[in-house]
Parts: C-alpha cells; structure tokens; sequence
C-alpha cells in the first residue's frame, strides 16, 4: 500500500504541475475570475483516480512523455467540470470538505467554469489523442448526462431493479473511467487487445468504485467523507444496498422500506431506519461482494500484459483495484 500512495502521489504531483502551466497558458485569453474559479476546483484536492489510470494504461503500452501529464490532466478537466455541475443541480454547499464552486462564486460562475472544463477536455483530447481518442471522450460524457436523467427517473422507486441501477452506474460513472484507460492506452500505441482489455479494466472498476460510493453514503465518516451521511437516501436515489433490502426484506420490514422511500419527506430519520433493515437483510455485505468480484474481473482482464515486461504498471493497477474497495472517502 505504501507503493501504491507514493507512485499515486508522485504522478498526481506531475499532473497538477501540467494542469497549472496548462491554465496559466489560456489565462490571458479569459477573465481573471475564470481562472480563479478554476484554481478553486482543481488544484489540491481530489483522488486523481482518473489522472494516474490514463498514466498507467499508456505507460502499460510503451509511452511516458511530459505530454501525457497534460493528457491525464484532461481527464480531471471533465470529472471537475462534471462535480461542479452536479453541486449546481444538487444545491450542495460543500464538496471535499470545503464550499462548493456553486456555494462560494455563484450559479453563473459555476456552470461557465464547468463549460470551460468540459470544452477544455475535448480539446486537448482531440489534439493529444486524436479523432479516436474524441469519440471514446465524447461517448463516455454523452453516457454521463444520460446515466444522469436515468437517476432522476428512477428516484424514489422501489421497483427499480438492480439491473437499472447497474445501467446507470456504466453510463454515470464507469465509463468515464473506462473511457481514461481506453485512450491511454491508444495514446501508448497499444495494439487492438491492450486497449480492449485496459477499457474493461476501467469499467470494472469504475463499477465498483461506484458502488463503494454508494455504502460510504450509508457507513462513511462525515468528518473523512465530507458529504452529509444518507444523503442519497434523502434525495431519493436507488443505489444498490437499498435496492437489495427492498428485494430481501420479509413482509413487513419491506413494507415499511417502500414507505420510507415513497415518502415525501425522506429525512435523517428515516434514512437510520433504512439503514438498518439493509443491515437486517445482509445488503452492505451483498454490495461490497459485488464491488469485489466487479474488480477481480476488472484485473482479470489485464491478463494479455506480459507480467516480467510490465510488473510496475500492473501491480498499481492491481492494488488500485484493491484501494478502490478499502477506501474511506
């Protein structure tokens, strides 16, 4: 693990380097505010998942320039731009622990910062990493606004599946990531079965990243989360611990689960009521097994990689996997 924190420091490093000459480069072209606004968002804070995937998955197929830095850059662009969005549709005053973009600059700020971002992305993508490279960008951002209205159809319903659920955490979430991985690798040059196997990779794991996300919304600690505990469930949100109590739960404690969720008024309470009947019907343990086998296929997939050749680039995409299910935040 002690591996795996230093080389994710070392590369988030290189990349939040690449991202500040990057910005400082289109500073003169835009208004000081914008630039403000964007340092805010960007700069020291965050996982860098996304960032370190594009770095490994290109390094994993032969290639490690300083214009990768900027390309992996790229993709911490979108997901930022992405958040800054959400925290305008959510109304959310927070995000990682400090005042959101929304909060703190106001909603015409935020949603011009996350055009930047957005616009930002495709452009250097296009220019890095080709045509190839800004259809795989564009199809995964179409698939996040989509993921995105298929969680607003779904709120509040019991009867969605997990099958549903499942649809909209690839369009959400798993498919960016696999997204980062994919052109990665086509910016190493990687041959046709590199870049299939490291695109599932990512959206193995971006499965259970998002399904981790999910029971931290139940369990996680406030204070290490920075987000409100049961928000999901007060906004209505069907992720899987509750889809699989509402399928598990005996008579009675179902009914009273459909009554919470249907309410009108999902609050604190009630969401400590739901967490307990998931308790009850084994559902936080059901969906971290589910997070574990999506990323035991996920590094399974990496087996057309030669182990002796590239033992680094693996073994972080190994223990990345295994950090995507221990993480606290």
């Amino acid at each position: 693990m002690a591996f795996l924190i230093e080389f994710i420091q070392r590369h988030a490093e290189r990349t939040e380097e690449a991202m500040l000459l990057d910005l400082e480069s289109a500073q003169a072209e835009n208004d000081p505010l914008l630039f403000e606004v964007l340092k805010y968002s960007l700069l020291k804070g965050g996982k860098r998942l996304r960032p370190v995937l594009a770095i490994l998955s290109s390094r994993l197929c032969g290639r490690d320039d300083e214009n990768l830095y900027l390309l992996a850059a790229t993709f911490e662009y979108l997901h930022a731009g992405s958040l800054i969005h959400d925290d305008v549709i959510d109304h959310a005053e927070n995000r990682r622990g400090k005042e959101s973009v929304v909060k703190k600059y106001g909603t015409a700020a935020a949603i011009l910062a996350g055009d930047w971002l957005h616009a930002r992305c495709m452009h250097l993508v296009g220019t890095l990493a080709g045509q190839k490279g800004l259809d795989i960008v564009c199809h995964a951002t179409q698939s996040m606004v989509d993921g995105e209205f298929l969680q607003l159809r779904y709120a509040a319903d019991p009867a969605v599946s997990e099958e549903q659920y499942l649809s909209v955490v690839l369009r959400k979430t798993a498919r960016l990531i696999s997204a980062t991985c994919e052109i990665g690798a086509l910016y190493g040059n990687a041959e046709p079965t590199q870049q299939k196997a490291l695109a599932r990779y990512g959206e193995k794991i971006g499965i259970a990243f998002q399904i981790v996300d999910d029971l931290l919304d139940y369990l996680g600690d406030e204070q290490v989360t920075g987000k409100i505990v049961g928000n999901d469930f007060i906004e209505g949100k069907m992720t899987l611990p509750l889809i699989h109590a509402l399928a598990h739960a005996s008579g009675s404690e179902k009914a009273e689960l459909i009554k919470a969720v249907e309410s009108t008024v999902r609050d604190g309470a009630g969401c400590a009521r739901a967490r307990q009947l998931m308790h009850t019907a084994d559902s936080f343990a059901f969906s971290r097994q589910r997070a574990c086998q999506e990323t035991e296929k996920g590094v399974a997939a990496l087996s057309c990689f030669d182990n002796r050749q590239h033992r680094e680039s693996l073994t972080v995409l190994e223990q990345l996997a295994g950090y995507i299910l221990r993480r606290d935040r």
